[in-house]
């Protein structure tokens, strides 16, 4: 056997052909030399760049910058160089304080009870931490325990400790206790921009926008960087306001801290009803970042997600909110919205339940839930629901309808078709105060036992004005306002029963009062009416134009701008209007389709307008002006014999109808001169 051959390596064998071959290349002396001295320049490079590099700041350093960010708004910063002041010097006592401060403004109550806890442990004084483990108690949803501490804490953190305690006490619905306590400290302290920002808070949310503009305004003045005191001018604007209006107020609060929570969920809020969907996403995003796992944001988005249509989407983002506000109004209507697509009859029954058993005023609620009972099979619930909607003179169709089927189940056929012919007729009484379904003894009784509590101060008046009491109405609604001159629900207490009384100039100055302080959809259709009735179609028109520029998303605004525009003759506008209003809100409404019937016939479309006239009337086949709608596109189809039909029919419903009676006689016939 022969002997193995020597394994041979590359780089051996590489090194041997150069040795064995050609001469290998080597740099000359000179080269050599000037290569050395470009490796000693990066050297002596790196050596100077390490020398003249800034050495990292000292925890003493840090902790400056972070009462420095603390003081222009920048919270966000504030806490990042205090949790760097914290890992630099641990065994610093103000330094955990300080970070325990951000983490309140932060509104991270656990993460800041721990960091006083870390001061303690390494020596700082528990009895100057009283006021901020008030907060943090606060925080994590304890009044009681934060009382407790306020009560211990010295008295140079008095005012903050106050504070606290004002917070506490609205927290545990003594609001008029806490706003007394607000206004006493600052009578000594005026220029505490943090209590203004906190009476401001506790009026808005207890429906005084007038006394919450007034201290968000104080509180702007005084600290214009703070992004708290922003916020609330934000929120308070946009009641005042609308929507677009409010933006810049975000925008100002996020310049002083771009990751501040609260405001980028107003902002995202704001953005998303304003119709700016993507921009509203991203302010979601930037909320997650900012707070990961934030349930406003993850709701924020499953809204978006919902009006886009995609209800997996929408169903997978509430999810993600935990339940933990799952209780607020907002969260149980999308919640409800999406079982009832689904068929989830009963879960969103229930869900509707406890939203109307919070909001027994709101009718939207009340016909969601009626619709989902009658379609659960519990027709006597569903009746009982729509109920104080039906028994009102302004009662809509759908709720009319409503009614209808629910008492054609429980075989109840006379209420069934008596109240079929209301929803048919498509004939609304004028807007009157919401029935009371209490006693007016039992809602007194309530109201003496919460007399600083205006909420029932205005049950007694609805109580009073269902009675047919409207002497007493008013002059308890008089009172109220006096009372409470900033609360819009005050003002448009008193403007209805103005209005039921028949005062309408006295009304509309009381409506104009609450349009200035909450200027939403009740509010602006109080004031059309009462304008409407008085004769002042240019104060309605701008009162529209004005609401529409603040809210461009409003369907209840669009849908009148439509009517009007096609009153006017803008017929191509009014199209344009009203087919965003169908789009947005569906093919339920007849009145809607007879707007759109007839616009399309005034512009020669008639195979369109046959369309609208069609499904308008298979909604309301005994509405006098559905009817003529529907007559009028047929003679813009050229079916003179069916428009003939139907205008007679209208005249019939109609007969002082001059406008239907000059459509009848376009097409001649002896019935037109009936």
């Amino acid at each position: 056997m022969s002997e193995p051959r020597p394994s041979r390596y590359p780089l051996l064998r590489g090194r041997r052909r150069a040795l064995g071959g050609r001469r290998a290349w080597r740099p000359g002396p000179r080269l050599r030399l000037g290569i050395v001295l470009v490796a000693a320049l990066v050297v002596l490079g790196g050596v100077v760049s390490l020398a003249l590099r800034p050495a990292p700041p000292s925890a003493d350093q840090l902790f400056a910058r972070s009462l420095a960010a603390l003081e222009r708004g920048n919270i966000h910063a504030a806490y990042a160089d205090a949790q760097a002041a914290a890992r630099a010097a641990p065994q610093a006592g103000i330094v955990q304080a300080v970070l325990a401060r951000t983490l309140i403004d932060l509104s991270e109550g656990a993460a800041a009870e721990a960091a006083l806890d870390r001061a303690v442990a390494v020596g700082f004084p528990n009895g100057r931490l009283h006021q901020l483990r008030a907060a943090a108690s606060l925080l994590q949803g304890d009044p009681d325990v934060a009382l407790a501490h306020v009560a211990q804490a010295e008295p140079a953190y008095a005012d903050y400790a106050l504070r606290v305690r004002a917070r506490a006490l609205a927290a545990k619905g003594q609001g008029a206790a806490a706003q007394a306590e607000l206004v006493d400290l600052l009578s000594r302290s005026p220029g505490d921009a943090a209590a203004w920002a906190d009476l401001g808070r506790i009026r808005l949310s207890a429906g005084e926008v007038g006394g919450a503009a007034a201290a968000a305004a104080q509180a702007v003045r005084m600290a214009p960087r703070d992004p708290a005191a922003l916020t609330l001018q934000g929120e308070v604007v946009r009641s005042r306001y609308g929507l677009v209006a409010a933006l810049p107020w975000f925008e100002a609060a996020l310049r002083s801290d771009a990751y501040y929570h609260p405001a980028l969920i107003e902002y995202a809020g704001t953005l998303g009803d304003a119709g700016r969907a993507t921009d509203a996403v991203a302010a979601t995003r930037r909320a997650l970042v900012s707070r990961p796992g934030s349930q406003q944001a993850y709701y924020l988005q499953a809204v978006i997600a919902a009006r886009a249509g995609n209800r997996v989407l929408a169903r997978r983002l509430l999810q993600l909110t935990g339940g933990v506000i799952g209780n607020t109004p907002g969260v149980m209507l999308l919640d409800g919205a999406l079982a009832f697509a689904d068929r989830q009859d009963e879960q969103a029954a229930g869900i509707w339940r406890r939203l109307v058993a919070a909001q027994p005023m709101n009718v939207t609620a009340r016909r969601l839930l009626a619709n989902a009972l009658l379609r659960s099979g519990d027709a006597a619930g569903a009746l009982d629901v729509i109920r104080p909607i039906v028994l009102r003179g302004d009662a809509d169709g759908y709720a009319l309808r409503l009614a209808s089927r629910a008492s054609a189940a429980l075989g109840q056929q006379a209420q069934a078709a008596q109240l079929l012919d209301r929803a048919a007729s498509g004939q609304r009484g004028p807007s009157t105060i919401f029935q009371s379904a209490d006693a007016l003894g039992a809602l007194q009784a309530e109201a003496s036992r919460a007399a600083g509590d205006p909420t029932y101060a205005l049950g007694v008046i609805r109580g009073l004005a269902s009675g047919g009491n409207l002497s007493q109405a008013v002059a308890q609604a008089r009172a109220l306002v006096a009372a409470a001159p900033g609360a819009p629900a005050a003002q448009l207490a008193y403007g209805d029963t103005l209005a039921a009384s028949g005062r309408y100039a006295e009304a509309v100055a009381a409506y104009g009062r609450a349009a200035d302080l909450s200027f939403d959809e009740p509010a602006l259709l109080r004031l059309l009416d009462a304008y409407g009735r008085l004769n002042r179609p240019r104060d309605a028109a701008a009162t529209l134009a004005l609401y529409l520029s603040q809210n461009p998303q409003s369907i209840v605004g669009a849908r009148i701008l439509g009517a009007w525009q096609l009153g006017g003759g803008e017929v191509g506008a009014a199209i344009e209007t009203l087919e965003g209003v169908r789009a947005a809100a569906g093919d339920r409404e007849a009145g809607l389709l007879a707007d759109l019937a007839r616009a399309y016939a005034l512009i020669g479309e008639g195979a369109v307008a046959r369309i609208y006239g069609r499904a308008a009337y298979a909604l309301a086949p005994m509405s006098a002006a559905v009817t003529d709608a529907y007559g009028v596109a047929l003679i813009a189809a050229g079916d003179r014999n069916g428009a003939r039909q139907l205008l007679d029919k209208a005249v019939a419903l109609a007969p002082g109808d001059a406008a239907i009676r000059a459509h009848r006689a376009e097409i001649g016939g002896a019935a037109a001169a009936r």
